[in-house]
């Protein structure tokens, strides 16, 4: 107890507090551009956390990842294009409020649902992860190649509309992984005489490339792209009035809050399909659910609330048991990683007041939306929505290369990431998603390890194989890989079948 207290005191010395207000305006112009996403945003400042303390640069890092997902409701409210996956829900009742003159409602709206939406899923975080985590306690090698097991299994969920496209990125990713010096045994393997690559891929440079060079690549093929932004008209006494009307829907708060940090906690689900669910469900449990898609305050409501829900929520399997649910989870993971910190028990034990103070920072960048938004937002907005791709495009591409370098000081992670970066422009045009890639690469050492350690167990107690089908743990993760596998082709059987029953019925 002690030692979370020393962690959340250090997040509210004015130092951290000042970097954590810089990191919510950094997120909230992130996601106000469309183009540039939440992922994007937190892989860049990830390697200039190298340098800080860890409790900081994680506090950093939560208060852009949160910012992000709050600033895509700009743009789908302004200008009817998500900044992020995660505002998709948000176009179909925000864009209308705005062309009626309400955008200052709709952004209102928007601000105090994703406030509380944020709140209730760090809450969940804190009181969720702890026990797990000390369940992972009983994890050993056999348990955890199942743990990387379930997270490829994920594969299936990511990337249901292409499965042989996502299983080729996973296989990708897995091989990727395999460069370097094997974990155990010490052989070395496709570095090409390159001693540099010895030590394997540096992870923060090839997220950089897979997820940011290909936007950028992108945005200078389409830089001809205008938007038309809607104005927004400041009233007196708005916020006020439309803070207690917010309030007035505690069952849609409450619901899309479960909903955001519940599907949060499914790896490979996230924002972009949490808002989508909480704004069916509340169309479903409307009196009036002709008024959505008209401009109605309980749609923006829904799908605010859920999509910051997922932040808290999706942290929860990334600390626990260090499966990433998205790829900004798998951004965040390589930030514990530079800092020398492995998901798991052990971070709520030897390192609790990283960890505490980590969540506690997410509380806190919570709030800061609040005030930062509300005065900020509009403006920021009409600031880069102007900004020209002549300017943005090499910027990101300068901060791409200088944090690439900065980790290890090494130039082959910036020829790396350019590499990277190459292959995911190409995977992009041929619509193959680059998170399988990116859960192949951190979870094949996990597998890896979890596999020959468990046939060294099994080889020295006489069971072998069998090692990794007996013990209660490893049937449970089994049973959750199966499950996960299977999952996409029952719904979506599930999906074809109500579609034929309505069909028959008109």
């Amino acid at each position: 107890m002690n030692t979370a207290l020393t962690g959340i005191l250090q997040i509210l010395s004015p130092g951290v507090l000042l970097l954590m207000l810089g990191g919510t305006v950094i997120g909230l112009v992130a996601g106000a551009l469309p183009g540039i996403s939440a992922t994007m945003a937190v892989a860049l400042l990830v390697p200039f956390t190298f340098s800080m303390p860890a409790i900081s640069g994680l506090a950093l890092l939560g208060a852009i990842y949160m910012s992000a997902i709050y600033g895509g409701c700009f743009s789908a409210i302004l200008i009817n294009t998500p900044g992020t996956p995660s505002s998709i829900g948000t176009c179909f009742d925000g864009y209308p409020m705005a062309r009626q003159g309400r955008g200052q409602q709709a952004i209102i709206v928007a601000t105090v649902a994703s406030v509380l939406g944020g709140l209730f899923g760090v809450a969940a975080l804190a009181f969720l992860a702890p026990p797990l985590a000390n369940v992972a306690l009983k994890f050993g090698p056999p348990e955890y190649f199942w743990v990387a097991i379930f997270g490829l299994t994920i594969i299936a969920t990511l990337c249901s509309k292409s499965l042989i496209k996502g299983i080729m990125g996973g296989l990708l990713g897995l091989l990727i992984s395999t460069i370097g010096i094997a974990p155990i045994g010490g052989d070395v393997r496709f570095t090409f005489h390159t001693p540099a690559l010895q030590g394997g891929v540096e992870l923060v440079g090839t997220l950089i490339g897979l997820f940011c060079l290909p936007e950028v690549l992108s945005m200078i093929l389409d830089g001809s792209r205008t938007y038309e932004t809607v104005d927004v008209k400041q009233s007196k006494g708005v916020f006020g009035t439309t803070f207690r009307q917010v309030l007035a829907q505690p069952m849609n708060l409450l619901t899309s809050s479960v909903i955001g940090t519940v599907v949060g906690i499914i790896p490979g689900a996230g924002g972009s399909i949490a808002n989508l669910v909480a704004y069916n469900e509340a169309m479903r449990s409307s009196k009036h659910p002709e008024k959505f898609g008209t401009g109605i305050i309980d749609g923006v409501i829904a799908t605010e609330t859920a999509n910051n829900a997922t932040v808290g929520g999706g942290l929860i399997p990334l600390l626990t048991l260090g499966v990433p649910g998205t790829p900004v989870d798998a951004v965040i993971y390589a930030g514990l990683l530079i800092h020398g910190l492995r998901p798991g028990a052990e971070l709520f034990t030897r390192f609790a007041d990283v960890t505490y103070g980590f969540i506690f920072s997410l509380f806190i960048a919570t709030l800061m939306m609040l005030p930062v938004g509300l005065l900020l937002g509009t403006a920021l907005h009409k600031l880069v929505s102007k900004l020209s791709i002549r300017i943005l495009a090499p910027s990101i591409m300068f901060l791409s290369i200088i944090g690439s370098y900065a980790i290890r000081n090494n130039i082959m992670d910036v020829w790396v990431m350019l590499i990277c970066g190459v292959i995911g422009f190409m995977l992009k045009m041929l619509k193959v998603d680059p998170a399988p890639v990116v859960l192949g690469l951190i979870l094949g050492p996990l597998a890896e390890a979890g596999l020959v350690q468990g046939l060294l167990m099994g080889r020295a107690s006489g069971m072998g194989w069998r090692l990794f089908f007996t013990r209660p743990v490893s049937l449970l993760l089994l049973a959750m890989s199966v499950f996960s596998l299977v999952w996409p082709i029952i719904s979506a059987q599930i999906r074809r079948r109500r579609a034929k029953e309505v069909g028959t019925g008109a």
